[in-house]
């Protein structure tokens, strides 16, 4: 037994005190230990450990080098390496063995032996132990596997529905873009599907089978945003990641990123954005450690950058970079003939998205469309749509179903009637601008003008003939 000087043991004989009650422990608890000097030479074997190898006389065993006494030991690799071999299945005879193995040092550090402890005398022990991995690696895996589903583009170019010629010509320029490996740069108001496009761009090129990585520069607050394009670096700051963390960057390297709302992005980050867009290369915070990347950056806005060039609140130097290919994505209100179409697809998406029979739209219904000004564009006419599916029990929307949920019709006010003519003549001039409001949005047919206007067809022709509008044959 170690001496206790006054009581307190010295901190040295307490490690070896440590020491010596572990081995022990390990000895009792075990299968059986072996214990083997620097020349990999057996010193020591217990009976319980002799037992399950089937070797008669432990005490022959010792002197003699162990791969004779066990030909698949990794004792002496213990040894020269200096390292454990924490846990392994030692194959011996018929049987296999649970097994562990450790390095045993001096006073100065060196390696002048090893131990072995037999943990179990059958690997189907470890049955739980190995179950639960396998389940943790393939719960890793499919965790995995969604996230790269979730990094695919989910639209090409046939999402972008439109066959009026401002979405073709818009749809035949992407396609130019998507040959390419130049930054492009989306313009357009909101709703107009500028994300849309961009993933089409991306499924179109060669780096389809790279990651879409899309950050909305509005979303994220300016002190995380630095975080979310270069990623930090391990123990960075107080309440970092131990591990780090990687940013959009490296996530998207050999693919797209796409930065919405670029206007949004402060000066100090647009150099920085500016500097890794020339150099291919950034470094994480807290790191100093330079990281290159291959990535193809796709911005948008819905603000004129031009205008924020020249107030300075936007980098002239990084609006150049970005601004390589413009695309601008049309307003709804500017693509009238594509109404009929794009509502239709979005009613049957819709119906699929809430598990609803599929609904259709009547011709009044489209017409309706077209009155209103669409200042959300496309996503407005979408949440007006699920709304008024939501809303109706028909398998038709009709111009009934939009009125409860759409603005009024807006109607230029009557000419004051103090300027001449009368209350009769403000009236008459009154329904000649709604008369020829109508006509138009309904491309000269009277049917669908007189729908619009609330009155019978014959009532249209007759206000016409009185009031003396001219109108196409």
């Amino acid at each position: 037994m170690i001496p206790v000087p006054n009581g307190r043991p010295a901190r040295e004989d307490l490690r070896e005190l440590a020491e010596q009650s572990l081995l022990a422990h390990f000895a009792d608890v075990c299968e059986g230990t072996i214990i083997v000097d620097g020349a990999a030479n057996v010193v020591w074997m217990t009976d319980r450990y002799a037992h399950h190898l089937g070797i008669a006389d432990p005490l022959a065993s010792i002197g003699r080098p162990v791969e004779e006494v066990i030909p698949n030991s990794q004792m002496r690799q213990v040894i020269e390496s200096g390292r454990p071999i924490m846990l392994d299945i030692m194959d011996f005879g018929q049987g296999a063995f649970v097994v562990t193995r450790l390095p045993l040092r001096d006073a100065a550090g060196q390696v002048v032996g090893a131990v072995g402890f037999m943990l179990y005398d059958d690997p189907r022990h470890l049955a739980p132990v190995f179950s639960r991995h396998q389940r943790l690696r393939a719960d890793l895996a499919e965790a995995e596997r969604k996230l790269a589903e979730a990094r695919r583009t989910k639209y090409t170019f046939s999402s972008f529905v439109g066959i009026g010629p401002a979405c073709s010509e818009l749809k035949l320029a992407a396609r130019r873009a998507a040959r390419t490996t130049s930054s492009v740069l989306i313009l357009g108001e909101t709703g107009t599907g500028k994300e849309l496009l961009a993933q089409a761009i991306h499924a179109a090129s060669p780096r389809a089978a790279g990651r879409f990585v899309a950050v909305n520069i509005a979303a994220v607050p300016e002190t995380l945003l630095e975080a979310e394009f270069f990623g930090v670096a391990a123990g960075a700051y107080t309440g970092a990641d131990r591990r780090g963390r990687v940013g959009k960057f490296k996530l998207a390297d050999g693919g797209t990123l796409f930065l919405d709302e670029i206007g949004d992005m402060s000066l100090a980050l647009q150099a920085k954005l500016l500097r890794t867009l020339q150099e291919h290369e950034f470094e994480a915070v807290g790191s100093n450690r330079l990281e290159t990347v291959d990535v193809r950056v796709i911005a948008a806005t819905s603000r004129n950058l031009e205008q924020m060039v020249a107030a300075g609140s936007f980098r002239a130097d990084l609006y150049y970079r970005l601004n390589v290919i413009t695309l601008k994505t049309p307003s709804l209100r500017d693509r009238p003939e594509d109404f009929p179409l794009l509502a239709e697809h979005l009613v049957d998406h819709i119906c699929r998205h809430q598990g609803m029979p599929v609904h259709g739209i009547t011709p009044a219904a489209i017409e309706r469309l077209r009155l209103h000004d669409w200042p959300g564009n496309v996503r407005e006419l979408s949440n007006v749509l699920e709304r008024a599916l939501l809303m109706s029990d028909a398998y038709l929307i009709d111009a009934v179903d939009l009125d409860r949920l759409m603005p009024a019709v807006s109607v230029p006010p009557a000419p004051d009637a103090a300027s001449g003519g009368g209350m009769a003549e403000a009236v008459a001039q009154a329904e000649r601008e709604a008369i020829r409001l109508a006509l138009g949005h309904a491309h000269g047919n009277k049917a669908q003008a007189a729908r619009l206007l609330g009155i019978s067809r014959a009532a249209l022709y007759e206000k016409i003939a009185v009031l003396g509008i001219l109108t196409a044959a």
